[in-house]
């Protein structure tokens, strides 16, 4: 494996890697920091995970600092466009933490709060901006925004544009850029429309690809418990009481049962804390920041709202509510088992539930194993799967019987031992 001096990165960003503790590159580092490096386009697939912050905002970092400085305030020369507030600000911490010992001025723009201290900023001159479509729109309908200057474009998380109802926004934007300019595009999946997007703002693209939508890592361990709806609550706690469980994120369906949850685990003196669109930008970054240092066990999210968060070291993930979207069973679970790490990923299914279990495990290609001994299991999932032997989620060995004509091809095999924490990635 290479390191980040043979990618050719400059001394003063690999003394801030090396800060960071990061020292080796993920797959997509490695395959897209020298193709950004040659100024070309980009076209990433890649998930949430996999260390895209990094393959983007360290070439860029670079590339910007290669530029002679101009009089006055600074031109913004690079724009992040990002679907979500949370992701937006991760994007520019990192940026900030790549770029610690670079003169170059990194800024983070995003709805929900009064925009007088980012017109300010603006005022005094950045280099990089990382911004949300809604407030860099109406930012620059203001006038206090040009991208005439821009050199570097970069569309994160596309197809999360796309469900949240953005792309308009994102042509908008587009419209504005000069024509020579270099384009950086990624998205974890390329539904048609995104396809075609793509096509028509890269020129001559290059291509990364990692980590497939379909593929779990090995490091991740499955389970699946059926139980009734108005059970769940209740299994979540007797898991949360008798088994070793830290931190876990929990996802959600809805914003209303997401608050509702944070208030059943209060009386029983959990501590959680709950994300998503209704909540207010503060009430949101401090839940965060409650849930990576521990004051809380248990954070609840909606899909939107968790998109692209990325907490260091996180053991557990459940899915309360199975999504309609196979691909988010996937993403959601992906936020355990980083950076070699092993991860456990439970799943709640109830049998409305049934048609979203059969989307999940012709995706993965492998039937999750059920977990049967545990208080609350609904007596009518009609259902039959193989049974974890004492409550490890293993995969079904090649003989056994597999529901749902999911794919026989693929026999993952999962790890359950967690490896001591180390910051070798990004």
């Amino acid at each position: 494996m290479q390191d980040f001096k043979h990618l050719n990165v400059v001394e003063p960003i690999l003394k801030a890697l090396a800060t960071e503790g990061y020292t080796h590159p993920t797959p997509i580092q490695e395959q897209a920091i020298p193709i950004i490096l040659q100024k070309k386009d980009l076209l990433g697939c890649a998930q949430t995970g996999t260390g895209k912050t990094g393959a983007f905002g360290i070439p860029i970092l670079q590339l910007l600092s290669e530029t002679a400085v101009s009089k006055g305030p600074a031109k913004i020369k690079c724009l992040v466009l990002t679907p979500t507030r949370e992701l937006a600000i991760q994007i520019a911490e990192s940026f900030s933490n790549y770029g610690k010992h670079l003169p170059l001025k990194t800024m983070v723009i995003f709805g929900g709060v009064p925009q007088n201290a980012q017109t300010r900023a603006l005022r005094n001159g950045i280099d990089i901006l990382i911004a949300t479509p809604g407030r860099l729109l109406d930012l620059m309908q203001q006038g206090f925004i040009s991208l005439k200057d821009i050199e570097i474009f970069v569309l994160d998380e596309a197809d999360r544009m796309l469900d949240m109802g953005f792309i308009h926004d994102v042509k908008k934007v587009v419209a504005k850029l000069p024509t020579r300019r270099q384009t950086l595009f990624f998205s974890a999946t390329m539904p048609a429309e995104i396809q075609k997007l793509s096509s028509t703002i890269l020129h001559n693209p290059e291509k990364v690809e990692v980590s497939p939508v379909s593929s779990t890592a090995e490091t991740i361990t499955q389970s699946l418990y059926f139980v009734d709806q108005k059970e769940k609550k209740n299994l979540l706690i007797h898991l949360l009481k008798t088994k070793q469980i830290g931190r876990v994120l929990v996802f959600m369906r809805t914003k209303h049962g997401a608050d509702k949850l944070v208030k059943d685990l209060k009386k029983e003196n959990i501590t959680a804390d709950a994300i998503h669109g209704n909540k207010s930008q503060n009430n949101r970054q401090r839940a965060l920041a409650d849930f990576k240092s521990s004051d809380i066990q248990v954070l609840i999210a909606t899909d939107i709202a968790a998109r692209g968060i990325d907490i260091d070291d996180l053991a557990h993930v459940i899915n309360y509510d199975l999504s309609d979207v196979a691909e988010t069973y996937v993403h959601r679970i992906g936020r355990t088992g980083r950076a070699g790490l092993s991860g456990s990923a439970l799943a709640f299914c109830d049998t409305e539930e049934m048609d979203n279990l059969k989307g999940i495990q012709k995706l993965i290609g492998f039937n999750i194993p059920v977990i049967e001994n545990h208080p609350f299991p609904t007596k009518d999932s009609g259902i039959v799967q193989f049974r974890a032997p004492k409550n490890k989620a293993v995969v079904p060995p090649r003989n056994s019987v597999r529901r749902y004509d999911a794919p026989a091809k693929r026999n993952e095999h999962f790890g359950n031992q967690r490896k001591p924490k180390a910051k070798s990635s990004i």
